[in-house]
């Protein structure tokens, strides 16, 4: 259990007749990048609410960081941050204020280093005294990033970071990503992009229908998938290919 980081052991959630997580299980290695996948309405945001204590669980035990999310919610909110779909920055305010603040809110010493350290860990310097609001996407992203590294916590829960972003910004943040788990952080990814968990993760679920169907490294799901046809040369299968031959659909995401 010492290497495990989240364990997740037949998690489910209802919302009135509507069954929406029915039996999930998986375990999150320390240090790792988890990616998880789902199409819209596979329950991926709702199980990332169980998981940072903002919603309980009908039934089964999700345990992050050795506390259990439910018995010992105030324990668990020390371990992680989140990174919502939407960056949660004040756009009045300067990328060093929101940095500030948030130092302040979590009653760390020399806030104002706390802020400089993160504004140049994320190449924000530069803009560091202007307002938010004067900001491209990806660098609110790098700066919501940042923002969630105040007082460095261990696990890092990304829901869709990269929702709206265009290609540049989506390439800032897959290097931060990649910065976080090479630095000893757990990271805990939902995305929609199949290229991005391609890129990333260290093992990747698929979400479908409220369970998980899949999971495992890329070249285990690979596996999964029917042999390359080999014509002049041979085709190996996406990640997007793989998704849609194991969840059973056609439609392109």
């Amino acid at each position: 259990m010492q290497n495990i980081a989240i364990q997740v052991k037949d998690v489910q959630k209802s919302y009135k007749k509507l069954d929406v997580l029915k039996g999930v299980n998986f375990t999150v290695e320390r240090g790792s990048i988890f990616a998880l996948l789902g199409s819209n309405g596979a329950g991926k945001t709702t199980l990332i609410k169980i998981l940072t204590t903002l919603i309980k669980q009908d039934g089964g035990t999700a345990i992050v960081n050795g506390f259990d999310v439910a018995s010992k919610p105030a324990n668990v909110r020390q371990s992680f941050s989140l990174t919502g779909q939407f960056a949660a920055v004040d756009e009045m305010l300067t990328g060093r204020e929101n940095l500030i603040m948030i130092a302040r809110l979590r009653y760390l010493k020399h806030p104002r280093q706390v802020a400089d350290d993160l504004l140049n860990r994320f190449g924000l310097t530069d803009a560091a005294n202007r307002r938010v609001s004067t900001y491209s996407g990806g660098m609110r992203r790098r700066l919501d990033l940042a923002m969630s590294l105040v007082g460095t916590p261990p696990i890092i829960f990304l829901d869709e970071p990269t929702a709206g972003l265009d290609p540049e910004g989506r390439i800032e943040v897959w290097k931060v990503v990649k910065e976080l788990a090479d630095g000893g952080r757990t990271v805990f990814l939902t995305t929609q992009y199949l290229e991005e968990a391609e890129q990333l993760a260290d093992r990747i679920a698929i979400l479908h229908e409220g369970k998980i169907i899949a999971s495992g490294t890329l070249l285990e799901l690979k596996k999964r998938f029917p042999p390359a046809q080999v014509e002049y040369v041979e085709k190996q299968p996406t990640l997007e290919e793989i998704f849609l031959a194991i969840i059973g659909k056609k439609e392109e995401l």
